[in-house]
């Protein structure tokens, strides 16, 4: 149904589009096969339907091309595809890439991951991993085991002890969350929106100050449901390259809500320019 969806909305915008409904085991090579067909001239672009760790898969391939990437929002937050500007139905994003022309947006990476939206460690991983084995061994689903995963975290709280190097400087720190967002963040209704672009060449790298399980908590619900107050639950450090080490040989680390577990140092770098986007010109600032 949904295959015939896409289908119908592109031919009604007047583009051809050829359809892959595929598992997220082939994602990597069928975007990739892709990539190479429209490299060779034989396709305008590539569109990804899904959330944003679609959206970090398909940048992970064309980052760095000329071949610019659409997004249609099917995922279940969809912060990528709302910052870039599409809309929510499938429709009106379908009809907006076959119009749209190519904008050029930042990505970043970490010990060559790339990354779209933010790279966090501490808390969010932690819930990520036990949210995942939730899901494996009693087939919960996805919210309600992230609930669950979330009062563990808040059981056991993890701490991180790191050591931020950047532009000459070294800042120690031991915190219970460290994200590292593309550009501009500022968290607020279960979104996370750029007010300022996605197209400044930042690094945002926003250190957690709260250091008791209740305290974060308050924090977390303040954020989500009233935004976030940076002066009050942060510090804030804007850069274009960043080092994290750690006691640890190797850390989990999310990627655009994707768990990685990466070896230390951490390296992070802006990106800037680096991915093509059928969407809609940014408003002007």
């Amino acid at each position: 149904e949904l295959g015939d969806r896409l289908a119908a909305a592109f031919a009604a915008a007047g583009a051809r589009a050829e359809l892959m409904l595929v598992p997220a085991a082939r994602m990597g090579e069928t975007l990739r096969a892709a990539c190479e067909r429209a490299r060779a001239g034989e396709l305008d672009g590539v569109v990804v339907g899904g959330g944003d760790g679609s959206v970090n898969g398909a940048a992970a391939v064309l980052a760095g091309t000329d071949v610019p990437l659409g997004v249609l929002p099917l995922g279940t937050l969809n912060h990528f595809a709302r910052d870039v500007g599409m809309p929510d139905e499938v429709e009106a994003a379908a009809a907006l890439i076959a119009r749209a022309a190519p904008r050029a947006v930042d990505v970043a990476e970490v010990n060559g991951h790339v990354f779209v939206n933010n790279s966090l460690l501490g808390a969010y991983p932690y819930m990520v991993a036990d949210r995942e084995r939730r899901r494996r061994e009693h087939g919960l689903p996805k919210w309600p085991a992230m609930t669950l995963a979330f009062l563990r975290m808040l059981w056991r709280f993890p701490r991180r002890r790191l050591v931020l190097r950047f532009a000459g400087q070294s800042m120690p720190v031991r915190t219970p969350s460290l994200m590292v967002g593309v550009n501009e963040y500022a968290p607020a209704n279960f979104a996370i929106p750029r007010q300022h672009g996605l197209d400044r060449g930042e690094l945002w790298v926003l250190v957690a100050r709260h250091h008791r399980p209740l305290a974060f908590a308050w924090f977390a619900f303040r954020t989500v449901f009233r935004g976030l107050d940076a002066a009050r639950d942060f510090d804030l450090v804007k850069l274009t390259a960043l080092e994290v080490q750690a006691r640890s040989s190797r850390l989990p680390v999310a990627c655009d809500g994707e768990l990685l577990r990466l070896r230390l140092p951490l390296r992070y770098r802006i990106r800037p320019g680096e991915l093509l986007v059928l969407a809609p010109a940014p408003p002007e600032m």
